[in-house]
């Protein structure tokens, strides 16, 4: 099907979208031309550095999965994915019901696309919904009525932030973001984290990357050092190996464990309030 076909009303097909590009990374479908050509420039940025896109990015959504697994079988039974993204396999409410059969699970995104086709494969689920949210209010997703009439706010959740704080490039709105969404976390509730990493790529390397993303809806991304990623967990527990490259990250990996985390790419973790 030609990509004229398929444009819902209201999307820009020339302005590329961060959701639709991850989609391309891992080799979906529901992408535009634009999508892929600021994909592909990434790609090739990530080569020059040694980075493989692709690798990456699937490596990250097998973090999601592992985190997702760890959790449900530790007896969590709730879950909000902030900044969601397409439905792809091993979807969190797939995951989570599959170790925990009757989670519940709330997905929230900007994207107009990503709400049509999660609410598409979620109509028959009375277990999941997905809500429109922006991850600038956190607060504003947690209090929306809709999440209070799905979930038990009382009871011990997880929010998931998986691969979207990196968005804001602004260092204090990230900080102050991910603060915000500890506070809300309560006793026994989980933070499930990704976020692009710097490590030793140039500054040419940064400046292609953001130069990309800042022709996309997200508006521009910022990778962060080793540090910053942490911070985002402070007051928190980690669990397993800390905060490692995502294909690091498993339950069972020890936190004395040596990871290259000299290369660019995505660092992971999760953490316990």
């Amino acid at each position: 099907m030609a990509d004229a076909d398929r444009i819902p009303a209201g999307i820009n097909p020339n302005v590329p979208s961060v959701a639709r590009m991850y989609d391309y990374y891992l080799g979906g479908r529901d992408n535009f031309a634009s999508d892929r050509e600021a994909a592909e420039k990434m790609m090739e940025i990530g080569r020059k550095m040694g980075n493989d896109a692709r690798q990456i990015a699937l490596a990250n959504r097998g973090f999601l999965g592992r985190a997702v697994r760890l959790l449900a079988e530790s007896g969590v039974r709730q879950f909000i994915d902030i900044g969601a993204g397409l439905p792809t396999q091993d979807n969190v409410h797939q995951v989570a019901e599959r170790h925990a059969p009757g989670s519940r699970v709330v997905y929230a995104d900007n994207d107009p696309i990503v709400l049509t086709h999660a609410r598409a494969l979620l109509a028959r689920d009375p277990n999941v919904i997905a809500i429109e949210g922006d991850l600038k209010d956190p607060d504003a997703i947690l209090d929306d009525p809709r999440v209070a009439g799905h979930l038990d706010l009382s009871q011990p959740y997880a929010i998931l932030l998986v691969a979207v704080l990196h968005f804001f490039p602004d260092a204090a709105e990230a900080a102050q973001i991910a603060a915000r969404v500890r506070a809300r976390l309560g006793s026994g509730g989980y933070l499930v984290l990704s976020h692009l990493y710097t490590g030793d790529a140039s500054e040419e390397a940064n400046r292609e990357g953001r130069q990309v993303y800042s022709a996309t809806s997200s508006g521009g991304v910022a990778g962060r050092g080793y540090a910053a990623i942490v911070s985002y967990f402070d007051g928190l527990e980690l669990l397993g190996p800390g905060v490692v490259p995502v294909a690091d990250w498993t339950p069972e990996a020890s936190p004395d464990g040596s990871y290259d985390l000299v290369r660019g790419g995505i660092l992971a973790g999760v953490g316990r309030a």
